[in-house]
């Protein structure tokens, strides 16, 4: 009896993973796209600013403000730090790095207001940087959503706006390569941005026809004017998972649906270190319970069809021995599928029959965040708690 049910959970598995590789839009090929022919647009060069949200990032926020202001783009270009309550000289960090570079004109830093109710941190310090533009009366076409801990290359503007251009883009943004030189990293990180894609495959994101819509905070180079059109950065104040939200907005606007671009970035990286399990584990708890809309029945199904499509295969496998043929089966589709993200990470594909283990992992931190929720902690992030408080 035992023995025909593992059977079938492995048969269930396999039929899985053969949707998952077939018909789920290559999601585990995600790879950089091509450059684009940086041509000059009839009219010059868009004008754009960089707004950068801030909070308690001294150490890296002077390398990721120099990676902006030496942006090799030919049209108008500002950048704008919003320094949201920090207490480490985040400000003074950044300040620095425009003097180092000797153009101070070139960057703005904004101290945040007080958070009102209603709003996370991050939007927040968002819409305080795009009320900015409007006081300061900067040319803005485009702005460039971007973090405090990410490094650009000198042409990422101008690859950005030249593809916004050429393929009509009102939103275009980057999963940069994150950090993955320590033990841990190298463990973890990869199955992060796999698991990602599969529950956004790029090329549905990238496909005006079809619904899926997703963005990696990171970079998001958006239309100005669309932003507006979709309601404001004001129309994602509540959400923790703010990027997704806005590319929502952005492609679903009006009547019909627009175009957004997501891919892997090629050089855009995350400076943020990540050396312990812990670190990860509270990346991932931070907004995973949001992302099932803080719902138990949807964190049993996400949980039991984790353990289905990641966990079961390798157990029945080594249990079962040759009869579990299906199982095997499984597990080698989970490698082959897992084998191009550790490509893209430059990792050896010896990892991928661990793919299993890292998946435990996530699942626990996923559990970790309903937890948090229910006592009251969740979408914590640098000593705030943001999310929803039950009840209300």
């Amino acid at each position: 009896m035992i023995t025909t049910i593992l059977f079938a959970l492995s048969c269930l598995s396999l039929l899985i993973w053969c949707v998952l590789l077939f018909a789920r839009g290559g999601f585990w090929r995600a790879r950089p796209a091509e450059p684009v022919a940086a041509v000059a647009p009839e009219g010059g060069w868009p004008a754009a600013v960089a707004v950068v949200p801030a909070r308690n990032e001294a150490d890296a926020i002077g390398e990721a403000v120099a990676s902006l202001l030496t942006q090799d783009y030919a049209g108008d270009f500002h950048v704008i730090v919003i320094d949201d309550h920090s207490t480490d000289g985040t400000a003074d960090a950044a300040r620095a790095a425009a003097l180092r570079l000797q153009c101070p004109e070139k960057l703005t830093v904004v101290t945040a207001k007080p958070l009102p109710p209603g709003w996370s941190g991050k939007v927040w310090a968002q819409s305080q940087g795009i009320d900015a533009v409007r006081t300061l009366g900067l040319p803005a076409d485009y702005l460039l959503l971007t973090d405090a801990d990410i490094g650009h290359p000198a042409d990422a503007l101008t690859q950005l706006v030249a593809r916004a251009i050429a393929e009509g883009r009102d939103l275009v943004s980057l999963m940069v390569r994150l950090r993955c030189d320590s033990l841990w990293e190298k463990a973890l990180i990869p199955a992060f941005v796999f698991f990602f894609a599969k529950l956004y495959p790029f090329s549905w994101v990238n496909n005006p026809r079809n619904r899926t819509a997703a963005a990696a905070g990171g970079c998001m180079l958006v239309r100005r004017t669309a932003l507006e059109e979709a309601g404001g950065i004001e129309s994602i104040r509540a959400e923790l998972i703010d990027d997704c939200s806005l590319a929502a907005r952005i492609k679903h606007r009006g009547s019909g649906r627009h175009p957004i671009r997501l891919d892997v970035a090629a050089r855009s990286v995350s400076l943020r270190p990540y050396d312990s399990w812990k670190d990860i584990w509270n990346m991932i708890a931070r907004t995973a319970f949001t992302q099932l809309h803080y719902s138990a029945w949807q964190l049993a199904g996400t949980l039991a069809g984790m353990a289905i499509i990641y966990l079961a295969p390798p157990v029945v496998a080594l249990v079962l021995g040759p009869k579990g043929w299906p199982a095997w089966l499984a597990w080698a589709a989970m490698c082959c599928a897992y084998a191009p993200m550790l490509g893209y990470y430059r990792r050896s594909p010896l990892w991928a029959p661990f793919l299993p283990l890292v998946a435990l992992f996530y699942v626990g931190a996923t559990f970790a965040s309903a937890w948090r929720f229910w006592r009251g902690k969740g979408g914590q992030w640098k000593a705030r708690v943001q999310a929803p408080v039950q009840g209300r």
